[in-house]
C-alpha cells in the first residue's frame, strides 16, 4: 500500500464514521456559498470536490479530506489522475469510498448534504429544492433533482 493509499483509507475511515454537524451549520453553510459567489473557480483550490469537501468540514467537523488532492492538479486531465492515484474511477466511487453508502433517493437530502450532479456541477452541497456547487463558470444552483446522489453530513 502507498503512502496515498494509506493516507486516503485512514481519512476514509474518519470520515465515514463522522456525521455530527457543529453549532450554528446554518450559517456557516450560508457564509460558504455566500464567499463562493466572489471566488473564481481553480481546478485542485476551488473546485467541485474542493468546495464540497471543504464545506463538509465546516459543517460536520472532521478530517481534512480534500488535502487528498488539493494543490496536485491545475486541469480536468489533471483531476482526472490524481482520482485514478487515488483508486477512483470517477467521482461517484470516490464518494462512494469517501462518504460510505449514499441515501436512498436525492429526495432525501437536507440541507448541508454533499450530493453529486449530473451535470456539469460534479460535487455539491444540497440547499433544499436546489444544490449548490462550484463550476468553471462559478457558483452553479441547479434543481436537486439535477443530482443522482447524496450523503447525509
Amino acid at each position: 500500500m502507498t503512502d496515498v493509499e494509506e493516507t486516503a483509507a485512514v481519512v476514509t475511515a474518519a470520515v465515514v464514521n463522522r456525521t455530527t454537524r457543529i453549532l450554528h451549520w446554518e450559517r456557516h453553510l450560508a457564509e460558504a456559498i455566500e464567499a463562493a459567489r466572489d471566488r473564481s473557480f481553480r481546478w485542485g483550490q476551488h473546485d467541485c470536490a474542493t468546495f464540497a469537501f471543504d464545506l463538509r468540514r465546516t459543517l460536520a467537523g472532521g478530517p481534512d479530506v480534500a488535502a487528498l488532492w488539493r494543490g496536485r492538479y491545475r486541469t480536468a486531465r489533471g483531476a482526472v489522475r490524481v482520482m485514478r492515484r487515488l483508486g477512483w474511477s470517477s467521482l461517484e466511487a470516490a464518494g462512494r469510498d469517501l462518504l460510505g453508502a449514499p441515501l436512498p433517493s436525492v429526495h432525501h437530502a437536507q440541507r448541508g448534504d454533499l450530493v453529486l450532479a449530473n451535470t456539469g456541477l460534479g460535487f455539491g452541497i444540497c440547499l433544499g429544492a436546489q444544490a449548490a456547487g462550484i463550476a468553471p463558470s462559478g457558483l452553479l444552483l441547479v434543481p436537486i433533482t439535477a443530482c443522482a446522489l447524496a450523503w447525509r453530513v
